[in-house]
């Protein structure tokens, strides 16, 4: 049986981050928030566990990601237990970017790490299952998380 990522915060870093989600996000239920956060506490746990392995949050984890950075001390205090740092590259916010190929090796390397996936989260942004402010999937190749498409040039 795999993991919840949600034991990785105490109760109450869990819910002042979840808040986060829902301010961030007005439409979600306090249900929703959470199992959004879970995912990018899953997706940050896999991406320290795989540092070499370049995966990429959906767009509704990168919600829940952008959220837990706001709460810096608690960021820092996952990471710390999660033995490295990762790292968050803003790039300009395309919600037309999408890789299913990502997006896979992203979810099995989070099963791997022996976290349970939500597959309903990591769908293409216009999936409508859960609407989120964030407009991005991302990053630049420099680090764990990879650029979706890669920009030409």
């Amino acid at each position: 049986m795999r993991q919840s990522a949600r034991s990785l915060l105490t109760e109450e870093q869990f819910a002042a981050v979840c808040s986060t989600v829902q301010t961030d996000n007005p439409d979600l239920s306090e249900d929703d928030a959470a199992v959004v956060l879970t995912e990018a506490l899953a997706f940050v746990a896999a991406c320290a566990a795989f540092p070499s392995a370049r995966l990429v949050p959906s767009r509704v984890v990168d919600a829940g990601w952008h959220a837990l950075i706001l709460h810096t001390h608690t960021y820092a205090e996952l990471c710390g237990s999660l033995g490295a740092f990762i790292h968050h590259r803003p790039e300009a916010p395309d919600p037309s970017r999408y890789d299913w190929d990502a997006i896979d090796r992203t979810t099995a390397l989070i099963e791997e790490a022996g976290y349970s996936v939500d597959l309903d989260l990591w769908g293409p942004p216009d999936g409508g299952l859960v609407s989120v402010a964030a407009k991005c999937q991302h990053s630049d190749d420099s680090g764990p998380i990879v650029t979706i498409p890669k920009p030409k040039g």
